[in-house]
């Protein structure tokens, strides 16, 4: 058998193909896990290339494969909130693969988009993502009609393509039967405002599941908004409520501040649920909040694979998918502390 370089030089795919004995097409195909060779063939190959620690060239595979192994994620989500955890998810499913990710933030400026996305084509990525901090406005940017597969997550998409969010009724409908479940029967939703989708489709979910006649509460997505909505309702003089469902934590962290101040105990008198479990305000919350977490991560990770099926020429149907949510159980209902 040939000799390989040393771990000290680059191994090139020709030296893997000269020490294996076969092509240079071979040794790609091998490596991909594609094509028809002898198992022990492939087994060999793949053998030596841990051995000799290669590399593949990210160009040269992208020659071989006519693909960048690229794939650009865009998003006017300036703060990250919702686009970290689903660019972590999209990093999770496409490393095995050997793609990676770049971000590009375009805030809500139609020009900076367009450079953005025209970079992305000039680097031939094999695909884009949209993402960004609501679900019912799309991008400043048409991504119709371009030459690669694009896939939506937690944005509005093109009409027929392929888009994922989370299933906002489905968390709100969990919360408020989480309540009831635990003997709360005067319920109140303190939510953001009614011209957001989102804040829609849980409110109409919440009255579905504790009544038509419950209170639902519209306001800012902020503490500040959830400290004033207790104070409304202290004033107000009608029946206080004993289980408080939120829209998101920031507005439950409000709440549970104000109820507080008020001598009122957090969760023996009142049980109190956030929406979006984000970790740096839910646990840090006193009682740390049970809350709904979106699943942004396996949104993300959907996402990502399914980009990388279209770019492969694969078949992925269009529309609207969501994704469950699920119950977070902190103190804030009685729960322990995560």
């Amino acid at each position: 058998m040939a000799a390989v370089q040393s771990k000290s030089a680059r191994v090139t795919i020709h030296d893997l193909a000269k020490a294996a004995g076969v092509s240079v097409s071979t040794v790609s195909k091998a490596l991909n896990g594609n094509g028809r060779m002898a198992a022990e063939t492939r087994e060999r190959i793949q053998r030596l290339a841990r051995e000799t620690g290669f590399r593949p060239n990210a160009l040269a595979r992208g020659l071989l494969s006519s693909r960048s192994f690229t794939v650009g994620l865009l998003t006017n989500d300036t703060y990250g909130r919702f686009t970290l955890p689903v660019m972590a998810g999209i990093s999770e499913a496409l490393v095995d693969h050997g793609v990676s990710v770049f971000l590009c933030a375009i805030e809500d400026d139609p020009t900076l988009a367009k450079v953005h996305v025209d970079a992305m084509l000039d680097k031939q990525v094999d695909g884009i993502i949209a993402t960004g901090k609501r679900i019912d406005r799309s991008l400043p940017v048409d991504l119709e009609g371009l030459p690669v597969p694009v896939v939506y997550a937690f944005t509005q998409g093109a009409t027929g393509s392929v888009t994922l969010t989370s299933d906002d009724e489905q968390g709100a409908q969990l919360a408020t039967e989480w309540l009831r479940g635990l003997g709360r029967s005067r319920l109140v939703h303190i939510t953001g405002p009614d011209s957001f989708q989102s804040a829609c489709e849980r409110a109409d979910a919440f009255r579905e599941a504790a009544g038509p006649d419950a209170v639902v509460m519209h306001g800012e997505w902020s503490e500040l908004w959830g400290h004033r909505a207790i104070a409304n309702i202290w004033q107000s003089g009608r029946e206080r409520p004993d289980g408080i469902v939120c829209g998101n934590d920031q507005i439950a962290r409000g709440v549970v501040d104000a109820l507080r101040e008020r001598n009122v105990a957090v969760p023996e008198q009142v049980s109190v649920i956030g929406f979006d479990n984000w970790e740096i305000v839910a646990a840090q919350t006193r009682p740390p909040l049970t809350t709904i977490d979106m699943n942004l991560r396996e949104l993300g990770r959907q996402a990502g694979l399914m980009v990388l099926a279209l770019s492969e020429g694969k078949t992925v149907e269009g529309g609207v998918r969501k994704l469950p949510c699920k119950l977070v159980v902190r103190k804030s209902c009685g729960g322990a502390q995560d």
